[in-house]
This record gives structure tokens, C-alpha cells and sequence, in this order.
């Protein structure tokens, strides 16, 4: 696992990604921490966290777009199958370059709140909470784009759609003001992502029997549910888009809250999209 991050990390630093990355990264909390804490004088750091938040939907599918699918492009992923790694630790190497390569401007913004100190009264606590939150966060996103990655040998499709997956979890909980609260609505919606989660469980196994089998019997169920009591589903759907995202539980932070259960949220999201990768690479590996 040590080589191929070694790896990693050389063909990051010998491209243009590790740079842009974390030039956008520092550039935009340098912009919030211009108008919040320098223009404002406002000494809370943890809002600079909060404006620079959105950030995420552009670098982060820029830093993991090409982690897997320009291997599977390049046919390089046959070199890593026939190396003696397992695909666990092919996934955890690749991840972690990617974590090495997002702490080293989280490093550098780690030092403006001591900075801001010595000027007035910033509340270190609150601020460096902050900062372990948006790198958890962070780290949950890249986990989330590395997985993207592994169903596609295009770059420019995993970029587009994570560019797509990470705004849209942004705005879920705006969204979710819009969308229908009744409880046909949510079965319906709740019917599509029962055939969505078919779609990838054949493209992660293979197998088409067990992907309609286990769809059938959550669509059978789903349905046995609804017609026995129906009125559980009421305003449901907009409960889990408000609960599934990511940036909501980050404001919590952002208002001086320091919340563990956020913290096992996004460390349960890291596990279970690495997983995902894993499968996935198992699939081409003995196909």
C-alpha cells in the first residue's frame, strides 16, 4: 500500500491537480477570511469555514476524477491487479494520497486563527472544531469521488457527475422545502432509488439475478408498507434529503457546536464509499 501511495502522491505533484487544488482551496478561504475577519472584524474563523464550504463541488471532483478511471482508461489498473495487493489496499492508497494532498492546505489555513489572535479575541476552540469538521468533511466528499471514479474510465463524466452529486447534496436541504411531503410522492421517489440501487448492484456484481431480486423485494415491502399505513411516509422525503447531507451538519459547526454524531456521520461515509470502490474494483478485477 506504501508504494502506491508513494505513487500517487509523485504523479500529483509532477501534475498541475495538487496545485490547482490547493491554490482554489487557499484562494477561497483567503476571500472569506478577507471579508469576515479583516473587513468585517468579525472574530469568529468558523464562518470563513462556512462561506468556503461550497468550494467542495468544483475541487473535489477536480482531485478525484482521475484517481481510478485514468487507469481503467490507460489499462494501468491490470498492472495494479497483477501486483501482490489486495484491492483494499489499492483503494486505501489512492485515498490517502488524496488526504495527504487536501491536509497540506488545511495545514497552512490551520495557522490563521493564531494569526487573527494576536490581533483580537478569536475563539481557537470553536475555530479549530471547525477545522477538524471541514476536513471530516471534507475527507467525506473525496471519499464519495473516489468512488465515482471507479464506475468510469472518462474522467470528464466522473468530474461532471460529481460536480452534480456534491451541489445537489448543498442545496438538498432548500430543495427539500420544494418537493412533495405526501406519502405517494415519497413512494414514488422511494421506488426510483429502489431501481437505482438495482442499477448498481448488477454493475458492482455482475449479477443481474440478484440485483432484480433484492430491488423486487424492497419494492414488495416498500409497497406492503404503504398500503398498511400509508401516513408513516408523510414528509419523509424531505426528512432524508435534510438528514443525508452533508454541508447541514456542518453549520452545526459553524454556530459554535461542536457535534460527534456529525463526525461519525461523515466517518460512516468514508467507510461506506470506500467500500463501494472496493466492490467495484473487484468486479474488473476478476472480470
Amino acid at each position: 500500500m506504501s508504494a502506491i501511495l508513494k505513487h500517487e502522491l509523485r504523479s500529483y505533484f509532477h501534475s498541475l491537480t495538487a496545485y490547482v487544488f490547493g491554490a482554489f482551496l487557499l484562494a477561497f478561504i483567503g476571500i472569506g477570511a478577507m471579508l469576515y475577519n479583516i473587513e468585517a472584524a468579525v472574530s469568529n474563523f468558523e464562518y470563513v469555514l462556512g462561506f468556503a464550504e461550497l468550494i467542495f463541488v468544483v475541487i473535489v471532483p477536480i482531485l478525484t476524477m482521475r484517481c481510478i478511471a485514468e487507469e481503467r482508461k490507460q489499462k494501468t489498473d491490470q498492472l495494479l491487479y497483477s501486483l501482490p495487493v489486495t484491492t483494499t489496499q489499492v483503494v486505501l492508497g489512492k485515498y490517502l494520497a488524496l488526504l495527504i494532498l487536501y491536509l497540506i492546505p488545511l495545514a497552512v489555513i490551520a495557522v490563521y486563527p493564531l494569526i487573527f489572535a494576536q490581533f483580537g479575541d478569536v475563539y481557537l476552540l470553536t475555530a479549530y472544531g471547525s477545522i477538524l469538521a471541514f476536513f471530516v468533511m471534507g475527507a467525506a466528499l473525496i471519499a464519495l469521488g473516489v468512488f465515482l471514479s471507479s464506475l468510469t474510465d472518462n474522467q470528464g463524466l466522473a468530474a461532471g457527475v460529481g460536480i452534480a452529486v456534491i451541489l445537489f447534496n448543498y442545496f438538498s436541504v432548500s430543495l427539500s422545502e420544494y418537493v412533495s411531503s405526501t406519502s405517494f410522492g415519497t413512494l414514488v421517489v422511494l421506488l426510483v432509488l429502489i431501481v437505482a440501487l438495482g442499477a448498481l448492484i448488477r454493475h458492482l456484481t455482475g449479477n443481474g439475478n440478484l440485483a432484480y431480486w433484492v430491488s423486487f423485494a424492497l419494492a414488495v415491502a416498500l409497497l406492503v408498507f404503504f398500503f398498511w399505513n400509508g401516513t408513516a411516509l408523510e414528509g419523509l422525503l424531505p426528512e432524508i434529503m435534510t438528514t443525508l447531507s452533508l454541508f447541514e451538519r456542518f453549520d452545526v459547526f459553524v454556530n459554535g457546536v461542536f457535534d460527534m454524531t456529525a463526525i461519525v456521520y461523515y466517518l460512516s461515509v468514508v467507510v461506506f464509499f470506500l467500500f463501494l470502490s472496493v466492490q467495484s474494483l473487484e468486479k474488473r478485477r476478476y472480470n
